[in-house]
């Protein structure tokens, strides 16, 4: 990944009880603030009387949620399950400054009773002082000559990442060259010593600087296959009838790709011979040209139109046929959110998801970026990497980044000079991608490009994918890991990634060998158990809904088995077989309640 599509780092605390380690966590004082009414399940004054509710029961519960005087609360999200309990996640400000590492998810009952907290920062939100001693200047100086940009406004937050609480200024820098593509990066600088706290970038990539320069070294170039085939006409809807129309109107068109064959797409006809590659019927989701620049504003890109409803030639001499890959990508990701989770959109809030093919010069990679709130696909290196990165499970991948950004934003511990990340919940993030893109796949059910528990298998490596769920450390590539140990805590996050969707993969599918569709796997336990799987279906269920109501911006692999612990038990029971499973898998990647490290970082 590019960079944390986050901007904020912290430590989760978890409390255990004897069993299984699961019980909840707890959050606190009556805050002001504007509540965000996105990714909602109800609006208006019923969605509105949860988070009244859910703030007094932070304040009046304070000590297990962590609320101190002078903190305000701003609700994010409002979650109500089928069963009754409401979810409000919040993110909090103190004496008025943005509070990094402060979100908190507060559970209530059916009646709005308190039930429990899941909580990013242990300790209380205290700063020492709130009188800089740099100032704002000083700290847009530091700001761009780190981030090598042009730094925007200071804002003065509390940086409560890492256990402390510290008065800093959080700086935007634009056109940063410490990336292979320029971007915005954020940049958190102590106000009172001057230390740069962190320098991030705002845009998730695919392939970490790591693994370029890995495969750089080995000489390796990425050629991905195309195909063309035709896929059933009963998948193409007849052309719009050629009567009198009121435009725009929705339009059936045909999209030959680079990757996934003749595919369906829904357009907007505009005028009798005018075509718009923007699907109506998923909120104007939209596909637009880059045009060869590092554009981070979409109105900027290029429209992709036609005459006939068709797109694309299935070759890169097409500038459209990149486009088809990414709007079909964007439309299945969006469908299989929809149709799974309900859940509407990237954000759950009904609006549209965009892409930008053709993104910079030479681009080898591709972008959730979240100042552009879209994705980015450059067109490849030339050298490296031969063609766009427009492959629909890098684009089920980048785009669940967009979920988690809009929920529990994971984030790193740590970014180093290079652009790569280490920690446990950056590995979380890029686990939980992999996990609904290999789902996105699954979904789409596309002949051209077969559903798997492989990521990045059209790619071209020589090692026939770039990761796998069911026996993660067989890519060598990144150095992936099977099992957690102490050190996984410090691991780069495409290398960490592996505990998490191992024990998710062990959860669907179970332990030992199996053909699946075609694709032959593998999975071994740390323990050597058997682990008999619930399914995918089942197994999903518990890991979206883990995320959505149990997760925050420092969850880490221990926080996640009580978070999946928890989901289960919401969805099944806790005497479920699914909730046995659940602790099973993760005890087959050495990820239990005996192990717990008594210190979070």
């Amino acid at each position: 990944m590019r960079g944390p599509h986050i901007r904020s780092l912290a430590v989760a605390v978890a409390v255990t009880t004897a069993a299984t380690g699961l019980a909840g966590t707890a959050f606190a004082g009556p805050a002001t603030g504007t509540d965000r009414a996105t990714a909602s399940t109800e609006t208006g004054t019923n969605a509105a009387s949860v988070v009244t509710a859910a703030r007094a029961a932070a304040f009046a519960h304070a000590s297990a949620t962590g609320v101190t005087r002078g903190d305000e609360l701003r609700a994010q999200d409002v979650l109500i399950d089928p069963e009754g309990a409401r979810h409000v996640r919040f993110i909090r400000t103190h004496q008025g400054m943005p509070v990094l590492g402060g979100d908190l998810v507060v559970h209530l009952s059916h009646k709005l009773a308190y039930t429990g907290v899941t909580r990013a920062a242990e300790q209380s939100i205290k700063p020492a002082t709130t009188q800089a001693k740099l100032t704002a200047g000083q700290a847009e100086a530091k700001a761009a000559a780190v981030a090598k940009g042009d730094a925007g406004t200071a804002q003065l937050v509390v940086d409560a990442r890492d256990g402390g609480a510290a008065l800093a200024y959080q700086i935007p820098v634009s056109d940063s060259s410490t990336a292979e593509a320029t971007g915005t990066r954020t940049v958190v600088v102590d106000a009172v010593t001057g230390k740069v706290r962190s320098n991030t970038p705002d845009s998730d990539e695919f392939l970490s600087p790591k693994l370029l320069d890995t495969l750089r070294e080995r000489g390796e170039t990425l050629n991905p296959a195309t195909g063309t085939a035709v896929q059933p006409n009963s998948l193409v809807a007849a052309a719009a009838a050629s009567r009198a129309v009121h435009y725009p109107v929705t339009a059936s068109g045909t999209g030959t790709s680079l990757f996934v064959g003749k595919v369906p797409l829904t357009t907007t006809r505009t005028a009798r011979t005018s075509y718009l590659l923007k699907d109506p019927t998923r909120w104007g989701t939209e596909t637009r040209d880059a045009k060869g620049k590092e554009l981070e504003n979409f109105a900027q890109g290029k429209k992709f139109t036609t005459t006939n409803d068709k797109w694309g030639n299935g070759a890169v001499s097409h500038r459209d046929s990149a486009a088809v890959d990414a709007q079909y990508g964007i439309t299945k990701t969006l469908d299989f959110y929809k149709k799974t989770f309900d859940r509407k959109g990237i954000a759950n809030n009904g609006k549209a998801a965009r892409g930008m093919v053709h993104f910079g010069n030479k681009v080898a990679n591709a972008f959730w970026d979240s100042t552009c709130g879209c994705m980015l696909y450059g067109d490849g290196d030339g050298d490296m990497f031969k063609k766009p990165l427009v492959v629909l499970d890098v684009t089920g991948h980048e785009l669940t980044h967009g979920v988690v950004d809009a929920t529990a934003k994971l984030e790193p511990t740590r970014v180093d000079a290079d652009g790569n990340q280490y920690g446990e919940a950056g590995s979380l993030n890029e686990s939980l991608a992999d996990i609904f893109g290999s789902n996105v796949e699954f979904s789409a059910n596309n002949a051209k490009n077969p559903p798997n528990y492989l990521i990045g298998e059209k790619l071209g490596l020589a090692q026939k994918f770039l990761r796998r769920l069911d026996h993660p450390s067989l890519d060598k590539l990144e150095g992936t890991i099977d099992y957690w140990s102490p050190q996984t805590y410090d691991a780069e996050v495409h290398a960490g990634s592996g505990v998490s969707s191992h024990a998710y993969y062990l959860l669907a599918e179970g332990s030992g060998s199996k053909t699946i569709g075609g694709f032959a796997y593998d999975s071994p336990t740390y323990d050597g158990s058997t682990v008999t799987g619930i399914g995918r279906t089942k197994a999903t269920a518990i890991f979206y809904r883990a995320l959505t109501r149990y997760m925050v911006s420092t969850t880490d692999f221990h926080d996640a088995r009580i978070a999946t612990l928890k989901a289960a038990a919401d969805l099944y029971g806790a005497n479920s077989t699914a909730y046995k499973t659940v602790d099973q898998a993760w005890a087959a990647v050495n990820v239990t309640v005996a192990n717990t490290p008594a210190a979070r970082h």
